[in-house]
């Protein structure tokens, strides 16, 4: 639910910044030496970028964290810049660059603080985006669902299942490629080819949704190929009792590898992969997925059993589904769908979830 009545925070905030440099002292005669007048500078930017963030958002859920994190940063240094030369006409109080890196500073730790939650909690609002239509056009057609196929150089199933079910509305639910980096040079042809099968299902009539998993990043730039394209937790249908996520943000203990969600999702992690050559950012991606395979077991290899059951009871009068974890497990109403790796579907049929 947007709330646009928090844009004032974010306002609230860069007003009194604005008023407090256009005095030539602190009130009440407060002197503030040398450093902790920067720190001044660096917390009241720091609550600036808190209160943007919460505003961006609330109003536009449509925003992934990197394109909104960078959006604050940018907002936030830029109003710091300004105001510093603000100070210039302002008697008894001089521009210095210093405060300017003071501002900036705290406003990068400001959204450091408020992504905290997203590593020791389950409120993941912050990490979660949508973009689409969470509604089919014919809610009785069957739903083929489709968990981590991890598809490499071949698309397995996926032709077969289209030849016999071509009336079938489609949901992936993640980990669709061993690794997808949705930037320019990067993505590989069987990628490519999966996008076409993605227009060609839609311009037959199709609903084709995608719900990022753990190997996918920054897919934001392909919305539009998708009736509903997502990451994080929240997905659900209107109009449909079925409510589902990628499942890798079930297990709230498994904090080593939330914090490297957390970057590895981040505006300067976008940034860097922008600015590496195409075959240099194929390779590290490559890298970092091969050692990610063989870090934290710990938390791999047993069914988070108690977790998924909360998280599943979190969707009263649904059913649950999610995929990642490459079993099928049922705890209360939720399903943990099988491993798609060899073209194992499941399908949304009447109500239930069964396999195809």
């Amino acid at each position: 639910m947007r709330k646009p009545w928090l844009w004032i925070l974010p306002l609230v905030v860069a007003a009194a910044i604005v008023w407090l440099s256009s005095q030539s002292h602190y009130p009440l005669g407060v002197q503030l030496p040398h450093p902790l007048d920067k720190l001044a500078h660096a917390a009241v930017f720091g609550l600036l970028a808190v209160a943007l963030d919460a505003a961006l958002q609330v109003n536009r859920p449509d925003l992934p964290l990197h394109r909104r994190h960078l959006l604050v940063f940018l907002a936030v240094s830029i109003f710091g810049a300004t105001d510093e030369w603000h100070q210039l006409f302002v008697p008894g109080r001089s521009c210095e660059l210093g405060d300017w890196v003071a501002d900036t500073l705290g406003g990068s730790l400001g959204l450091l603080m408020a992504s905290l939650p997203l590593v020791f909690t389950r409120h993941l609002e912050g990490l979660s985006w949508s973009r689409g239509a969470a509604s089919r056009p014919d809610p009785s057609r069957d739903l083929i669902l489709v968990a981590d196929p991890h598809w490499g150089q071949d698309l397995t199933g996926l032709e077969e299942a289209t030849e016999r079910h071509p009336l079938a509305d489609w949901l992936f639910l993640g980990d669709v490629f061993d690794v997808w980096v949705g930037l320019p040079g990067m993505e590989t042809d069987s990628q490519r080819d999966f996008l076409a099968w993605v227009d060609s299902r839609r311009a037959a009539g199709r609903w084709v949704g995608l719900w990022m998993g753990n190997r996918e990043y920054f897919l934001d730039g392909h919305a539009a190929r998708f009736d509903l394209l997502g990451e994080g937790s929240g997905g659900r249908f209107e109009g449909e009792a079925l409510a589902w996520e990628h499942g890798d943000l079930v297990n709230t203990a498994d904090r080593r590898y939330r914090l490297w969600n957390l970057i590895s999702r981040s505006g300067p992690f976008w940034l860097l992969f922008r600015l590496m050559p195409g075959p240099t950012a194929r390779r590290v991606s490559t890298w970092l997925e091969r050692k990610l395979r063989t870090t934290n077991t710990a938390y791999r290899l047993a069914f988070p059993r108690d977790a998924f059951r909360k998280v599943a009871e979190a969707h009263p009068g649904t059913t649950f589904v999610t995929g990642h974890f490459h079993t099928r497990e049922v705890e209360a109403n939720g399903m943990a769908l099988p491993w798609a790796h060899e073209g194992q579907f499941m399908v949304w049929r009447g109500g239930k979830v069964e396999q195809l």
